[in-house]
């Protein structure tokens, strides 16, 4: 068989499961995932390599409600995302019901020049019963190329989803070196990675509004040196992310550290700092994701 390759722009609504969807679809970590919406803040690629196709995923930002730069800057990120790519796989929470304004865009993205295949996933947490009438309502958009019902998280249905997406590849080039599954900076990752932590393990006790920047990075001789500092925007969250005699903060570095580790397969050395940066979601470059 022929080599095949193209771009897929993963869309769709906050906390729908798209990362997740990536990362199980790849087989790899892909993009950092929480509880949490807008997770993902970045339009990420993640790169799956088959014996004879190469899949480039973008997995976007979920659309939201736009209220300061960094909101502007995600929205940034779902535009040029779908851009360029070669389909839409657009995904939808089968556990809650459909919003109109996510079958308006379906219904957009149908009539343009995009093969797009609608995406229910979290089947794992719904009935047959309760996705029959969704279901309908996505059959009667007219321009779908296929919909699909699957759980990221268990695994069902995905097979048919790739091959669904590997038939539909038309491109012939080799974009990525074929051991490539991540296309970012290694800053990026492990920014991200830092970010990760803090979702999990402070729930619902500071907004997710947090922002993490590597400051240095130095990797010889079998360690690497990171410094990084974690931005909020008021001086009770930094009480809170540093906890009762630093524990949190403790806590936060020595998750972010073994996860880094693992991901640069060397021991890290990372120091962490907390800094108070008033409405820092405002001053994010637009342009810059």
């Amino acid at each position: 068989m022929a080599f095949k390759s193209g771009f897929v722009a993963v869309i769709g609504r906050a906390n729908v499961g798209k990362s997740t969807l990536v990362n199980a679809l790849i087989g790899k970590k892909v993009s950092i995932v929480s509880p949490k919406p807008q997770t993902t803040r970045n339009a990420i690629m993640g790169i799956d390599n088959g014996p004879d196709y190469q899949i480039i995923y973008i997995d976007t930002p979920g659309m939201h409600a736009i209220k300061n730069n960094l909101d502007k800057a995600m929205e940034n990120a779902i535009n040029q995302a779908t851009a360029d790519v070669d389909m839409i796989v657009y995904v939808l929470d089968g556990s809650k019901p459909f919003l109109d304004t996510d079958l308006k865009k379906l219904q957009s993205y149908a009539k343009s020049k995009y093969e797009v295949l609608a995406v229910v996933n979290k089947s794992d947490i719904c009935s047959y019963e309760s996705l029959y009438p969704k279901l309908a309502k996505l059959n009667s958009i007219k321009g779908l190329a296929e919909i699909f019902v699957v759980s990221a998280k268990t695994g069902k249905d995905l097979p048919s989803l790739k091959n669904a997406i590997i038939q539909r590849l038309k491109d012939e080039i080799e974009y990525f070196p074929r051991d490539s599954y991540r296309a970012q900076d290694v800053k990026f990752d492990l920014a991200e990675l830092i970010r990760e932590k803090i979702l999990w393990l402070l729930n619902d006790e500071i907004p997710h509004g947090v922002g993490v920047e590597i400051d240095s990075f130095e990797n010889e001789n079998g360690l690497a040196r990171i410094s990084a500092t974690i931005y909020c925007e008021k001086q009770s969250h930094k009480s809170i992310i540093i906890g009762a005699k630093g524990a949190m903060l403790k806590k936060i570095g020595t998750e972010s550290r073994l996860a880094m580790e693992k991901y640069l397969h060397t021991k890290v050395y990372l120091d962490l700092f907390v800094k108070v940066k008033l409405n820092w979601r405002d001053k994010v470059k637009v342009d810059n994701v």
